[in-house]
């Protein structure tokens, strides 16, 4: 859980920076947050559904909190001694858009999530564990991607003219290499679901 939470803070904080990779743009929480979905299923694994989606709640509180702060933090007068106080607030001051937008695609995602691996444990197999986590993975992160991408940097109602708003067609490429890299991260990530051990699904109940 620990990790689940660390991950998604560094992931919304890394997401400011828009990197090159392979020659295309990408933000740099692409890297890391995918692992927060196997992190997701290691937790409802062991201590079920209910932790697992207060654990997604908490998240998001601690990740918004976090932006809270850091806003504040960048608002405080500096000390006359202190001569790196521009560099703080265009680093780590919240760019808003961006930050509302993670966090909408982290809950929604991630209890999506939830549900699909739940329904996978009872519908098709307590079995093959890895399957559980391709599946549920396979429906959260492009859910979490589409939302990002769309509020982000979309133009949607309210958000037409902000500096942030980008053509469709581009708004289009930021989807198709982010959901491509977080697929790939997604997929090494599974062998995570391994390091806990499996609850007995008949005889403890994810409720």
């Amino acid at each position: 859980m620990a990790a689940y939470i660390g991950a998604q803070a560094i992931a919304d904080i890394a997401s400011i920076k828009i990197g090159v990779f392979a020659g295309r743009a990408v933000d740099m929480g692409t890297f890391i947050y995918p692992l927060t979905f196997t992190l997701r299923d290691l937790v409802h694994k062991t201590l079920g559904r209910r932790a697992a989606r207060t654990m997604v709640i908490a998240a998001a509180a601690v990740n918004l909190f976090m932006a809270f702060y850091l806003q504040w933090a960048a608002s405080v007068t500096p000390d006359p001694s202190y001569g790196f106080n521009a560099e703080f607030q265009a680093v780590l001051a919240p760019l808003w858009r961006i930050t509302m937008a993670s966090i909408l695609a982290e809950v929604i995602s991630e209890l999506a999530d939830t549900e699909v691996y739940r329904w996978f444990v009872k519908n098709v197999t307590t079995k093959h564990q890895w399957a559980r986590v391709a599946t549920s993975n396979a429906v959260s992160v492009p859910i979490d991607n589409m939302i990002f991408a769309v509020v982000a940097f979309g133009a949607v109602p309210g958000f037409t003219n902000h500096p942030l708003t980008l053509p469709w067609a581009t708004v289009w490429d930021i989807f198709v290499v982010n959901l491509t890299i977080k697929a790939a991260i997604s997929v090494l990530s599974i062998p995570l679901i391994y390091l806990g051990r499996d609850r007995d699904w008949e005889n403890n109940p994810d409720d």
